[in-house]
Order: C-alpha cells, then structure tokens, then sequence
C-alpha cells in the first residue's frame, strides 16, 4: 500500500508540523500533541475541548478556531489521546469561565478525558463533559460500550462553539451539546477498508463486491455485509434505518459525510438520493452539509448524519465559523 508519507512512525507529528505551518493563526504543540487558537484563551468565553485519534481529519484538530473549538487534543492514529494532553489544553483555553469536554463515546477517550477532567479541576479549572454517542448502527463495538460517536460530533462542536462565542455559561453550552446530541443519529456505509500507516495495509477484509453496512470509524463491524447496492438503495437503507430511530418531527441538518476516500463527485450524487429518501418520508431538510468531515483515513463509503433542529439550534449552526476544515460567515 503507498502512502505519502515518511515513516509510520512519525505520521501524525508530521501532519502536526504541517498544520502548524499552513495555520498561523493556531498554536500547534508538536511534542506535546495539542492545537490551540491563537487567542486563547477568550476572555469571558466557555473554553472547548475536544479530541481524540487522529485519522479522522479534519475531526478534531481542523475545528480549531473561532465559532467551534478552543483546542483539540490528537492521538496517535486511531488511538485515544492520553489525560496530559487534555490537562494542557484545559489549561491553555481556560478564562475563568470554565471548559467543556466533548467526548466520542470510545472506552479509551472517554477514560482519558474523565481522569483528564479530575486532574484539571485539581488545577482549579471547571469542567464538564458532553459524550457523543450518535452511530445507530450497533449497540457496542469493539472499541465502546453503547453506541458509537460519529458525524455528530461535527454538530455538537459547531453549535456548542457558537453559543459559545456569544458568551453562554458552562451549565449553558453543556446543555445545548447535550441537546444536540440527543437529536442527533448517523448511520455509516464502508466500500472498502481503510488502511493505517503502522500496518501498511487494510484493517479488515472486505470482499470485492460487497460493502459493510453500518462500519465504525475505525473499520469496526457494522450490522451486515451485503453484495454492491446502488447510491440510490443505499440512501434507502440509511435513511430508512436512521429515520426510524430519530423520529423527527422537526426539520433536520443533514451531513453526508464521506470516510476519506470517496470523491465530492460520488458524495453529492449520494446526498441527491438522501435527499428524495428524506423527502419520500416527508422529513424537511432545513441545511446540508457534504464532504470529507469525519473520515477513516482511506476508507471508501459515506456516512449521513440527521440532527432535529428548531430556530434557536439553526441560527447557532448558521453563526460564523472560521476554522481550517470548516468555514462560513463573517
């Protein structure tokens, strides 16, 4: 398997060093593994905290920025930060106002950022925690106990970061990610494996015509393999499985989300059909989102995620946001 980069071994430093030289307007810690905004911390502003294994960029470090993250905390590939990170960027984003940890519900992340959590209130810093656990696919997996964090965590860092941004206390933007996440569901769909840098490689076998019907973010198992199925019946699938769950009854936004390697091409001809599966069970879609947001290295396949909205989530998600993987407004 070809890769572009140097040795495996270094990886995720050498994407560090990149980002720190393409994004003055971060601080990128390389040895110590935290992005942080240039100005953090904000004054009288709710820091927020997020991370967690890299490979799924622009998730986290690429929402570093005003209108979403103060910091980010990368692991190594697919593998949980450690608490000092987490400490440090507590640290760093800390005005006094007191910092909220966005968590995806995997064992290691969500161990790391509870002891990370007690050793910065230690320090004198509040915290509070929000888990993410939006993937209908499986109820646990090989890395989580429940369900799995996914493309919600996209939606709960840029509203959050915008209530944020307006000057909501903790008890506030702890209450609006939460709600975010309660109203938020995501199902994935895997055409090929992904490969990581250690094992130069695939993670797991996929035959040739067949596809993984809700895959994790790391290759985990999802509910079934199926032989090849069109754009059009997988929208069906997913939407079908996703909508049961969610039950909206309020507009939603929806993210179609590509694993890494599926081109815009690919992913807008698939948000065309999730959009008349949506329609076709009269669910109003108030704004989407496409793109590569929260991937799985090279993964081939495509994620959607739905989040019920009313006036006051959209106009935080449609506040300005201006960060390295996303960006709109003043």
């Amino acid at each position: 398997m070809k890769m572009l980069i140097n040795v495996p071994e270094t990886v995720v430093a050498d994407a560090l060093r990149g980002m720190a030289a393409c994004h003055p307007e971060l601080i990128v810690d390389v040895e110590n593994r935290v992005i942080v905004r240039r100005d953090a911390p904000v004054e009288d502003k709710v820091g927020l905290v997020s991370g967690g294994g890299s490979g799924h960029e622009p998730l986290h470090g690429g929402f570093v920025g005003p209108g979403m993250l103060d910091a980010a905390c990368p692991g190594e590939v697919f593998t949980s930060p450690v608490p000092d990170q987490m400490v440090r960027a507590a640290a760093a984003v800390d005005s006094g106002k007191g910092v909220l940890f966005i968590i995806k519900n995997y064992t290691g992340d969500v161990l790391n950022f509870d002891m990370a959590a007690e050793l910065a209130e230690d320090e004198g810093i509040q915290v509070a925690k929000v888990l993410v656990n939006d993937d209908v696919a499986v109820t646990d997996s090989l890395y989580t106990a429940g369900r799995r964090g996914t493309g919600a965590t996209l939606f709960v860092e840029k509203i959050a970061g915008a209530a944020a941004a307006e000057g909501a206390p903790l008890e506030r933007v702890e209450s609006i990610a939460r709600r975010v996440n309660e109203l938020s569901r995501s199902f994935g769909v895997a055409l090929s494996p992904c490969s990581t840098p250690s094992k130069g490689g695939p993670t797991f076998e996929l035959p040739a015509g067949e596809l993984e019907l809700g895959v994790g973010i790391h290759g985990e198992p999802g509910r079934e393999r199926r032989a090849m199925m069109t754009s059009h019946e997988i929208a069906d699938y997913a939407v079908q499985v996703v909508v049961e769950d969610l039950r909206p009854e309020n507009p939603v936004l929806l993210l179609v989300n590509g694993m890494g390697a599926t081109p815009q091409l690919e992913l807008y001809g698939f948000a065309a059909e999730v959009h008349r599966a949506l329609g076709e069970r009269q669910v109003a879609v108030a704004r989407t989102l496409v793109g590569n947001y929260v991937t799985s290295l090279d993964m081939a396949g495509a994620s959607i995620t739905l989040c019920q909205v009313d006036e006051d989530l959209l106009r935080l998600w449609d506040a300005p946001v201006r960060t390295a993987g996303l960006r709109w407004g003043a």
